[in-house]
């Protein structure tokens, strides 16, 4: 049976894991970095570039580089963070026939899932040159607060990525595992979130191993990046 890896694909920043026995092990990318930039750019001569090197050239190709995607998928064009995020990123969103957002470039329209695809199939890459063997199966994380269009659109990208998604799971409850809190028997706990385009914060219940998300608030537009600005 192939290895399961585990994707945390944030706004800003991606990372890849597998487990080695019972410890979780981060995997490098081919750049010697554990974290890939969540950038995806499409060059004069159609190249596409993901991660660092989409980044390093962003300053000179701005229209063509796809960047905090996230904020975008599952969204429709006339949503308002959509609306938000029209007047604060250099490429073009669209609205699709279906009424998604939607982004260009040459003329080309590409689904948020897509462009979220191309940065799934950096990971699987990466964990498939670590672990010397394919991958097709992976755990994905995602915000508590996203809808069943946003679950299911990054389920989407997976599977254009080439990869079974076999769960979708709440980034706070991701953390509280991590820490091992589902060993507690019950209690509440709160997880802050701050990440590189967002935070957030949730209140999680634990019951018997089980987590049950009872609320969760943030802001989509604020994150590390701000503060490097």
């Amino acid at each position: 049976m192939g290895k399961v890896i585990g994707i945390d694909l944030g706004t800003t920043n991606s990372c890849v894991a597998v487990m080695e026995g019972s410890t979780p092990k981060v995997i490098e990318n081919s750049e010697g970095a554990r974290t890939t930039p969540s950038i995806v750019a499409i060059t004069d001569d159609g190249e596409r570039l993901v991660g660092q090197p989409a980044k390093r050239q962003a300053v000179t190709n701005p229209e063509r580089t796809f960047f905090a995607i996230k904020r975008l998928i599952g969204r429709s064009f006339d949503d308002p963070m959509t609306q938000k995020d029209l007047k604060l990123v250099p490429y073009k969103i669209k609205k699709a026939s279906s009424g998604d957002a939607w982004v260009e470039a040459d003329g080309k329209d590409y689904s948020p899932s897509q462009i979220s695809a191309f940065t799934l199939t950096k990971m699987k890459e990466t964990a498939e040159a670590y672990l010397g063997q394919p991958v097709t199966q992976a755990v994905i994380t995602v915000p508590a607060y996203f809808n069943d269009a946003q679950r299911q659109a990054t389920k989407d990208a997976g599977r254009i990525a080439g990869l079974e998604v076999l769960r979708i799971i709440n980034e706070p409850t991701a953390a509280a595992l991590a820490y091992g809190l589902d060993k507690k028997s019950t209690g509440t706990i709160a997880v802050y979130d701050l990440g590189g385009g967002t935070f957030d914060v949730s209140v999680l219940e634990i019951g018997d191993g089980v987590f049950e998300v009872k609320s969760t608030n943030g802001d989509t537009f604020l994150g590390g990046e701000d503060f490097d600005m």
